[in-house]
């Protein structure tokens, strides 16, 4: 038996080796196809050596760094740690993301515009909203039409699974102070909150999904064609309508799943099935597509991507007021390059829209530009 256990340590010595060699082995020959992780992840890149790197420091923290973010097996390693605090401990490896009651995946952000604690004050609010109320009223002027979405927020939507520490009794919030001024102050809006909570139960498919943090491609699709035909009533137009020629019944993908896909776990959850329409767009010449800007967070991306743009005419986007698209897909193109004045004087429509979450910073700036260049 003695003679025996030399052996077992030689064997455990050599697998005890060859686990701390793999991840250098899988690096410069890539035996196994490892999925990468998922998210805003930048590739690491091999710092270059000098002599005044090497004297500052510099190169050798660098190294270090570069080491670390680009061994083999790097994401594997993560994602069996996200599992692992996620299966036992319920605890998110994301940045911002809670995990509520029954996996019900949130971004902090929509607690925190749920319950009023990012609240900006009436006086802000107000303040924005009679710069809205001008600039509706001279574009009104110049025949344009400015429109104010309020998309749907997973925290009005689902706040029955929100964990303990963020169910509490809901203060004022921008959401709602913004709808209560806007019915007075007769400002063009639709409220998708209102909408998606009034049809929660009695929708056909799910219009929030459970690991996504935008309302699901199908509440997307609903919001629209909403959009499209507000825009026809206001202007008294026919526009280009928008089919389903199906609903596909798959496992949460795309935008339903995308604090999932943040999640980097081993395993996808799959217990949250979700409709998937093949949108179709009408091919009418005879009907009217105006020209069109929208200024959204990102709830606008699906209607961008799925092809909306295909009912208006030069449909722009501006993205958190930051970048133009879709011209920033050829070269990048910052709002602040645009002669915004002479842009809106080429519009039709113009849509301000933001969830709730978002709504402390609503129009990032836009709002005031527009004022200041159609004021003076």
């Amino acid at each position: 038996m003695r003679k025996l256990l030399p052996k077992y340590r030689l064997f455990i010595l050599i697998g005890f080796l060859s686990f701390l060699l793999f991840p250098i082995v899988q690096k410069k020959f890539v035996l196994f196809d490892i999925e990468p992780l998922s998210g805003a992840i930048v590739a690491p890149v091999q710092p270059k050596f000098s002599l005044e790197n090497w004297f500052k420091g510099d190169f050798q923290k660098n190294t270090e760094s570069y080491l670390n973010e680009s061994f083999g097996c790097r994401s594997l390693f993560i994602r069996t740690h996200n599992q692992l605090a996620f299966s036992l401990f319920k605890k998110a490896k994301a940045n911002g993301v809670i995990i509520g009651k029954n996996n019900y995946l949130y971004e902090e952000n929509y607690f925190k515009a749920y319950n009023g604690w990012d609240f900006v004050g009436e006086k802000a609010i107000q303040s924005r909203l009679e710069k809205i109320k001008y600039l509706q009223d001279t574009l009104q002027k110049l025949d344009k039409t400015l429109l104010l979405v309020f998309a749907a927020g997973k925290g009005s939507f689902y706040p029955e699974y929100f964990p303990k520490d963020y169910a509490v009794k809901p203060k004022a919030t921008n959401y709602k102070t913004y709808l209560s001024k806007c019915k007075k102050m007769h400002i063009n809006h639709i409220d998708f909150n209102a909408y998606f909570m009034k049809h929660k139960h009695t929708s056909k498919y799910p219009l929030y999904p459970k690991y996504g943090i935008h309302w699901s491609i199908y509440g997307m699709g609903i919001a629209a064609d909403s959009i499209i035909h507000y825009i026809e009533q206001k202007r008294n137009i026919t526009m280009p309508h928008i089919y389903w020629k199906k609903v596909v019944i798959e496992d949460a993908k795309d935008t339903d799943y995308d604090i999932g896909y943040g999640m980097n776990l081993l395993h996808k959850l799959t217990d949250n099935p979700m409709a998937y329409p093949v949108f179709q767009f009408e091919n009418d010449s005879t009907k009217i597509k105006p020209r069109s800007l929208f200024i959204s967070d990102s709830f606008y991306w699906g209607m961008f991507n799925f092809g909306i743009s295909n009912v208006f005419t030069d449909n722009q986007f501006w993205f958190y007021n930051e970048e133009v698209y879709p011209d920033s897909y050829q070269k990048p193109l910052k709002t602040k390059e645009v002669a915004i004045k002479q842009c809106i004087q080429n519009k039709d429509v113009i849509v301000l829209m933001a969830t709730e979450a978002t709504l402390p910073k609503f129009g990032w700036g836009a709002i005031e530009r527009l004022y200041d260049a159609f004021k003076k």
